[in-house]
This record gives structure tokens, C-alpha cells and sequence, in this order.
């Protein structure tokens, strides 16, 4: 009899200290649970991690020092990162402030000597030097722009507006270069549609598809602006009848610097549909391409219906 009873008493002890470790284990795990989600909290918000020293000798207190210690690291890689976007801002703006003046300057002395030319040769000579500075022009000003755009120095601004509106201006821009190569252009857009974009952006994008096709389309050929509304995206159709895109090239046409290997007596430098593809996610939509050899092109670009959150 007193051997159940001690028995009784063991079993009840070790019941009430395994109840007991049960408890504080709970309670620990959920002060751990806690102090993750505070601490989670305040490394998104960028909030130092405080009150750890009185907790040192807990779960939490270890865990949530190795997290303060990982907070301190990540604040001070955000802070790099800004002031590298910070330099890099400053060296873009730099050197468009330095190649903008150069290259008017140039601009001005080659209309100059142009009207003064007193031969056929001299004209032929500074005609081409004219056509080496545009594009030198060119280059430099697409360079900022993917510059600034990667390094976020240039932020989206997204607006409800008329999408006919940025059509527009994107067609009237491209309208000159379209009429030297006796190209048809039309555009079939509902005057209606609005989305909301960046409109200076967006028309960027639109007037870059807009130029490659009139650069890979032939004498004589037609490009098609159509705009249609669908379940979750406005779709955006540039639609040529220029040489086309082999299957297996079209998911690189969008990567920067690409260029197709038998074009490449044809002027650009592969940045304006990798701006296009940059513009479009940026925004909250993408751009893609439906072509085949020899029966053109169809380049594509999505705006989502509803503000990208």
C-alpha cells in the first residue's frame, strides 16, 4: 500500500513537472511568435530592434538578436544602395548636362557650314556628318533613359487619362520618318478607353514599337495601331508588314542591346523595346511579340485595367 501510494506521489510529481515544462514551453513559444512578428514589423519599417538585453537568456532573446543583428546589417545595405542611386543620379544628370551642349553646339556649326557648302562633295561630307551626330544624339539620350529608368531615378506616375490622347502624340512623332519610306499608318482606338498610366512614359513606350516597326518594314508597307479592351489588361497592337521574327529569336527581342544578326546595317542600338518591356512592368503590365518570317510583326503592349497597387 505505501508503495502505490509513493508511486502515486512520483507520478503526480512528474505530471506537474511535465505540466509545468509544458506551460513555459508554450508561453515561450508564443512570446516567440510575438517578438518574430514585432521584430518582422520593424525591420519593414526600418525600426531598430529594442528591449532584447532583459531577454537574453530566453528563446526569444537569442532568436531576436541574431534578427536585430540581421536588421542592422540590411539598414545599412539600404543606406549604400541609396547613396549609389544617389551618385548614380548625379553622374547620369552630369553627363547629360556635359552631352547636351557638345552636341547643340555641333548641331548648330554643321547647319552652318551647310549653307555655306560651294560644292557637292562638301554637302555630301557634312550630310553624313549631320546623320553621325543625330546619332550620336540618339545614343546618349536612350542611354539616359535606360540609366535612369534601372536605377529608379525616374519614377512612374500613373494617372487616369485618355489612351488616345498618348497615341496621339506617340503617331504624330513617328509620322515624318513613316512618310520618307511611303509607309500607311493608321491607328483604331475608341476615343473613350481610359487607363491609368504615365502618359509621358507610355507614349515613350508606344513611339519606340512605332519606330522599330517603321525601320524593319519596307517601302510601301502599312503599320496598324489598334487598341482593345480586354478582361484585365487594355491591350496596345503595333501590327506590320515588315521581315518579320524567326520563332526562337522572339523571346530575346525584348533583352537589352539585342539585335537581330542580318539587320545590322540597319540603324539603332537594341534599347528601344527593352525600354518598351521596362515601361510596361513598371507599370504593372508586359509587352510581348507575335511574328513569323517574311509576314511581319506584332508587337504588343498591356496596361492593366486597374491601377497597379
Amino acid at each position: 500500500m505505501v508503495e502505490l501510494i509513493i508511486i502515486a506521489i512520483c507520478a503526480a510529481g512528474a505530471a506537474a513537472v511535465f505540466a509545468w515544462k509544458y506551460y513555459a514551453l508554450r508561453r515561450e513559444v508564443y512570446a516567440l511568435a510575438d517578438g518574430l512578428e514585432q521584430a518582422l514589423d520593424c525591420i519593414l519599417s526600418e525600426k531598430p530592434l529594442t528591449g532584447l538585453e532583459q531577454m537574453e537568456d530566453t528563446l526569444w532573446g537569442k532568436v531576436g538578436e541574431k534578427l536585430a543583428r540581421v536588421a542592422r546589417v540590411w539598414q545599412q545595405k539600404n543606406a549604400e544602395t541609396l547613396r549609389e542611386k544617389q551618385q548614380i543620379k548625379e553622374l547620369i544628370s552630369d553627363i547629360s548636362h556635359q552631352t547636351k551642349t557638345p552636341i547643340a553646339n555641333m548641331k548648330v556649326y554643321l547647319e552652318i557650314l551647310q549653307s555655306e557648302a560651294s560644292s557637292d562633295r562638301e554637302t555630301e561630307f557634312l550630310h553624313n556628318i549631320a546623320c553621325q551626330t543625330e546619332k550620336l544624339d540618339f545614343l546618349l539620350q536612350s542611354m539616359i533613359k535606360m540609366s535612369r529608368l534601372e536605377t529608379g531615378t525616374i519614377q512612374i506616375q500613373p494617372q487616369q487619362a485618355k489612351l488616345i490622347d498618348t497615341l496621339g502624340r506617340a503617331v504624330a512623332a513617328i509620322v515624318p520618318k513613316a512618310e520618307q519610306k511611303r509607309l500607311r499608318l493608321s491607328v483604331d482606338c475608341d476615343a473613350h478607353i481610359e487607363v491609368c498610366h504615365d502618359p509621358k512614359w507610355t507614349e515613350e513606350a508606344v513611339f519606340n514599337l512605332l519606330d522599330n516597326a517603321v525601320k524593319y518594314t519596307p517601302p510601301g508597307g502599312s503599320i496598324h495601331v489598334a487598341v482593345s479592351r480586354q478582361e484585365l489588361f487594355t491591350k496596345i497592337s503595333v501590327r506590320d508588314t515588315g521581315k518579320g521574327i524567326a520563332q526562337e529569336r522572339q523571346a530575346e527581342v525584348f533583352t537589352r542591346f539585342y539585335r537581330e544578326p542580318e539587320v545590322h546595317d540597319i540603324e539603332g542600338i537594341g534599347i528601344g523595346l527593352y525600354l518598351t518591356r521596362h515601361i510596361a512592368e513598371l507599370q504593372g503590365g508586359y509587352a510581348e511579340v507575335r511574328a513569323a518570317p517574311e509576314q511581319g510583326s506584332d508587337f504588343r503592349l498591356y496596361l492593366p485595367n486597374e491601377p497597379a497597387r
